[in-house]
């Protein structure tokens, strides 16, 4: 047997040719091994035997799927989400759009969120855990990410003021919210991408045509009857696509204010009416 912090350090090396975070992976798959949070693995002291299944864990990490997925958690903005196949692995990229709608209400938050391609409740539910007041609707087409939404709901307490409801995009939806969130499809078709997204994750979450675009375009005449007064919208884009998305924007009489993620990419749309 070898212990906690050997067995960590050779799974960094070997998972080292797969990821960029071969470390990190290493550690939340031994904290989930041991079944601890990982900051508590940190402070254990790493001396006692590496569990047997460990192994097992390091290997499906190697084959290039995502540590969520093995995991099945990950923790956005201040919940934490259970995920699996079948929705799109929470981004640290997509809190963003949370930053951006606190800056806009404060405190005071908003009364109703609509999250358009809510996944497995990643935008509405870290929302609504930020403003205790507020109520939402979750809209996907997909019933297994639905199912996952629900469940996190539920796990958080929040289940009594979220909604999910299964939908393509706003089409039927009637009513004006204070916020909108959305995190549509914005890859390029045939663009490379890592295996653990590539292979694993659904491709109807990730791509939207030759530009990656198609989605804003059926979404932007939508977005003005969605918005009631004062309230704004926040939509995701690809580091490239701030000019391209915001001119189909502009183009519904909305005005865009572009806000960028801690790499200092554009990330985020905000539209007002």
């Amino acid at each position: 047997m070898v212990t906690i912090g050997e067995a960590i350090r050779l799974a960094t090396a070997r998972l080292a040719k797969v990821s960029e975070t071969s470390r990190l992976d290493a550690e939340l798959l031994m904290a989930h091994a041991l079944e601890v949070e990982r900051e508590a693995l940190l402070l254990s002291g790493l001396k006692d035997d590496a569990p047997a299944h460990f192994q097992a864990l390091v290997l499906r990490r190697e084959a290039g799927e995502p540590v969520a997925y093995i995991t099945g958690r990950r923790a956005f903005w201040t919940i934490e989400l259970e995920v699996g196949p079948g929705a799109l692995v929470p981004r640290p990229d997509s809190e963003t759009l949370i930053e951006a709608a606190l800056a806009h209400f404060g405190k005071a938050g908003p009364t109703t969120i609509l999250d358009l391609g809510t996944g497995p409740g990643t935008l509405l539910l870290a929302a609504l855990d930020q403003w205790p007041q507020a109520r939402g609707l979750g809209i996907d087409r997909s019933e297994a990410a639905l199912a996952m939404a629900r469940g996190n709901a539920e796990r958080l307490g929040l289940a009594a003021r979220a909604e999910f409801r299964r939908g393509d995009w706003a089409e039927g939806l009637q009513g004006a919210f204070d916020l909108v969130l959305c995190n549509p499809p914005y890859i390029e078709q045939g663009a490379e991408l890592p295996r653990d997204v590539s292979q694993w994750e659904p491709h109807e979450a990730l791509f939207a045509g030759p530009d990656g675009l198609d989605d804003y375009r059926r979404l932007a005449p939508e977005v003005p009857r969605l918005l009631a007064p004062g309230s704004i919208a926040c939509f995701e884009i690809g580091a490239s696509q701030e000019q391209a998305a915001t001119a189909l924007f502009l183009a519904q009489g909305l005005a865009v204010r572009t806000r960028h993620d801690l790499a200092g990419r554009p990330r985020c749309l905000v539209l007002t009416a």
